[in-house]
């Protein structure tokens, strides 16, 4: 079988030291990309109004404890006192926080406005022809509207660290803090043949192994990468790319994103916690 190696590299997004690519009073937010889908993290302190005009389909914002939230799309209107996700649907919406920390959302590639405001954006200037071609979920008989989970409610033994969020676009694993340095003797490296993900630490320290695949030809060989990071930071996982990720320290926390949905997850029963908001798409869609 050929091996074909990743069309792109990694690229990493520290908000410690890389400059924001938006700075306003009581908010900074740095952006990282992939083909399919936007990652935005937005440091608060103190107020902050997180506006979106006509969006084009639906994000997930995940709220961290001690920030306060409301969302408002529409005629609908909820809140959170923190530790939770939204599910926001297409059209206009505003979320107002308040507090101290870093409130994620993230988007599709239709937001164009944010995608072209990457800080990798440069990768992304020729097509990408690496992956599966995007195909949207199906929509919900009833309308799409908004939704607030409170991720303690979401604490499953049988799924491990894991709670996995699905819309009709977007993927999110927001999982339970470690509650001990990962064992660098039961690390998990694998590869995704034809999809990207991006990685966010949002706290404690971390890890990342990465290795390209050689291939029949030796001069795109590359020395395997093992980055120490701290948090706030993203990973953009290129498809193909050989990457596991492991926590240094008690309390890391991570979000694994993806877009659209996995249907390996998707098809686990129990697994993603909304899935009954969510149809599968059928099986001649999935071929």
């Amino acid at each position: 079988m050929k091996t074909v190696a990743p069309a792109r590299l990694w690229s990493l997004l520290d908000c410690r030291t890389d400059a924001p690519q938006s700075d306003a009073p009581g908010q900074r937010s740095w952006i990282a990309r992939t083909a399919y889908f936007t990652v935005v993290l937005t440091e608060i302190d103190g107020q902050a109004s997180l506006p979106r005009t006509d969006n084009p389909d639906e994000y997930m914002a995940v709220i961290p404890a001690g920030i306060r939230a409301i969302a408002q799309a529409g005629e609908e209107t909820l809140g959170s006192d923190g530790d939770a996700l939204f599910i926001v649907p297409p059209g206009d919406s505003t979320l107002e926080v308040q507090g101290k920390g870093m409130v994620v959302r993230v988007f599709s590639h239709l937001a164009s406005d944010l995608a072209c405001a990457a800080a990798n954006q440069a990768d992304y200037a020729r097509p990408v022809g690496d992956i599966a071609p995007y195909r949207r979920w199906p929509v919900p008989e009833a309308r799409l509207r908004l939704q607030c989970h409170a991720l303690a409610d979401h604490v499953v033994p049988s799924n491990g660290i894991s709670r996995v969020f699905r819309s009709t676009n977007l993927m999110l694993n927001v999982m339970v803090p470690y509650d001990a340095p990962r064992d660098p003797r039961i690390l998990k490296p694998h590869s995704h043949a034809d999809y990207e993900q991006i990685t966010i630490c949002m706290q404690g320290r971390f890890a990342h192994h990465l290795r390209t695949p050689w291939t029949v030809d030796s001069t795109q060989w590359r020395e395997d990468a093992h980055l120490e990071v701290d948090s706030p930071s993203t990973l953009v996982i290129p498809a193909r790319l050989i990457h596991t990720t492991q926590a240094l320290e008690a309390g890391c926390w991570l979000i694994d994103v993806f877009g659209p949905p996995r249907e390996d997850f998707s098809s686990i029963p129990g697994f993603v916690r909304n899935a009954q908001d969510y149809p599968m798409p059928e099986p001649a869609l999935q071929e």
